[in-house]
């Protein structure tokens, strides 16, 4: 019986539109230039599943950190009054279950190829199309490529020596298993505080024989105080959902609760003290909150970060292991302000150590587990709470080619820069969504996407409308964009945290620049809007 052997053909009928990604940003992007502007879309994702950063990373105590009415679409009010959620801080299963929802309600999967990992991506300005490869070898042709590949999307594992050498298992939290790792009776060391560590650690200590918490740099941390909606905030939830979304869009973080105008500094220190205490005990992302002066006075920060630095001492029975854990070298919320359920309580543990690797660095990992230059740790599992190349990451793993043959990686070689974070210049009719340059990790992230997607589609419509069949940034408003964002981020404390991933230090050898957009979501907001309704300054449209 002769063999058959079943070719990838090399060409697909054309699309208008190709979306790499299909989480939050994917879907909604799909469903607007699908239903809204009735083009021919396609999604592809590397997962077998719907959910972006949410399939990848499903870690013990994954949760998000915004509050579940806000931490969801608010474009729809039949998606708001149908669903229901059931915690104040969605744990991962339940945000899947909810993004499954949405694309099932909208009838989404049809328009979404899974499995399908993206290679390469070449712009043939003869065509003016984008021609993308698959691993699978597979080609497809589109006019416009919009990259959904979430800004916490790639993995960043380090280079430890002797890694390869580990006799045991060992895991990085944004390439967990499906089916879970079962730490019961192991001996656990796990690399990294930061809000993915600082999750992880109380889960992973309920039942390790021991875990060894592995900690370069010391964080601050605010109780989250989660707990199941009651019927009566549900019932609010739903019948307030136009204020909420009001107010999201109204402030800086786009988060359903508004700063206060109150200066640290100019309330009197037993006031002052008793509003950070309310805000303690209330839990929660708004404890940055309680005075518009923390992010941009280094003396007012001064007064919330020694309110936490006390905490984490009251809460720590053990002295030097209380010292090393409010030893913290940054400024509070200039790195990503993580929220905890019981992470300081959990070194109170008896199998749970602190290991200073600021004092003792890790030398290399050997088949038995890791050597600081203090000392063997004996392992069984390592976990890597390590954190991703964030932001640029997922955008230069994509081999992505403009005009003229230049990549992203040469385009972004001292640093990202875009305009806006939605284009690049030299990559005609490419769009970037939650990119660098955008507000994205800076928000409650739906926010930013939904006004992306949004604002992309009127862009599209705008070209469809005039016949107008390229759009490019500018050098000029690209070089003019990036000054914006570092002047932008230079009036706040952001940049004082060295060793921020917002200034890509995570990543040995990436250029230090800092990423995101810190103008506010609102600003931002009518930056856009004031650019599109100047015939889309700033970009080039041609027919």
């Amino acid at each position: 019986m002769a063999s058959v052997t079943t070719e990838i053909p090399d060409t697909k009928p054309e699309l208008d539109a190709l979306i790499i990604g299909a989480g939050f940003s994917g879907l909604y992007q799909l469903f607007c230039l699908r239903e809204r502007l009735g083009l021919s879309v396609q999604v592809l994702e590397a997962g077998d599943g719907v959910g972006g950063t949410w399939y990848w990373n499903r870690y013990p105590g994954a949760r998000c950190d915004s509050q579940s009415h806000a931490y969801c679409y608010s474009f729809s009010k039949e998606l708001t009054q149908e669903w229901e959620w059931s915690e104040r801080y969605p744990e991962q299963p339940e945000i899947m279950r909810y993004l499954n929802f949405v694309a099932d309600r909208l009838d989404l999967k049809r328009n979404i190829r899974f499995n399908t990992r993206v290679v390469a991506a070449n712009y043939d300005e003869a065509a003016n199309r984008w021609i993308v490869r698959t691993e699978a070898g597979e080609q497809l042709t589109a006019k416009f490529l919009i990259t959904a590949v979430g800004c916490l999307s790639t993995a960043n594992v380090p280079k430890i020596p002797g890694l390869e050498s580990f006799a045991g298992q060992w895991y990085h939290t944004g390439q967990w298993p499906h089916e879970g790792v079962d730490f019961t009776g192991k001996r656990v060391g796990m690399i990294g505080t930061g809000s993915t560590g600082i999750q992880a650690a109380p889960v992973i200590a309920q039942t390790a024989a021991h875990l060894d918490v592995f900690q370069r740099t010391a964080n601050y941390s605010v109780p989250a105080r989660n707990a199941p909606l009651t019927p009566e905030f549900k019932r609010y939830i739903k019948e307030n959902a136009t204020e909420f979304r009001a107010v999201m869009h109204a402030t800086r973080n786009g988060m359903p609760f508004t700063i206060s105008e109150r200066l640290a500094l100019e309330t009197p220190p037993d006031e002052r003290e008793n509003l950070y205490e309310a805000a303690w005990q209330k839990g929660g992302l708004e404890f940055r909150a309680t005075f518009e002066d923390l992010m941009v006075d280094k003396a007012a920060n001064d007064t919330a970060a020694d309110f936490i630095r006390r905490k984490i001492r009251a809460i720590v029975k053990d002295p030097v292991t209380a010292e090393k854990l409010s030893d913290i070298d940054h400024p509070y919320a200039t790195k990503r302000p993580p929220i905890d359920t019981n992470y300081f309580e959990t070194f109170n543990r008896d199998n749970v150590t602190l290991v200073d690797v600021k004092a003792a660095p890790i030398e290399c990992i050997t088949p038995g587990g890791v050597r600081t230059s203090g000392g063997d740790y004996p392992l069984d599992i390592i976990v890597f709470a390590t954190g991703f190349d964030a932001m640029t990451g997922p955008m230069l793993r994509m081999n992505i080619t403009g005009r003229d043959g230049i990549t992203v990686a040469e385009a972004w070689e001292a640093g990202p820069r875009t305009y806006l974070g939605l284009q690049i210049a030299g990559f005609p009719n490419l769009f970037t969504m939650t990119g660098p340059g955008s507000p994205s990790v800076l928000c409650n992230m739906p926010v930013p996407i939904e006004q992306h997607a949004e604002w992309i589609t009127d862009c599209i419509a705008h070209m469809r409308a005039h016949g107008l069949e390229r759009v490019e940034a500018t050098e000029a408003a690209v070089t003019n964009w990036v000054e914006q964002v570092n002047t932008a981020a230079d009036a706040t404390l952001l940049p004082l945290a060295k060793s921020s991933w917002y200034l890509g230090a995570n990543v040995p050898g990436k250029p230090r620049v800092f990423m995101p957009y810190a103008g506010g979501m609102a600003r931002y907001r009518e930056i856009c809007a004031d650019v599109a309704a100047n015939n889309y300054q700033g970009f080039v449209l041609s027919a």
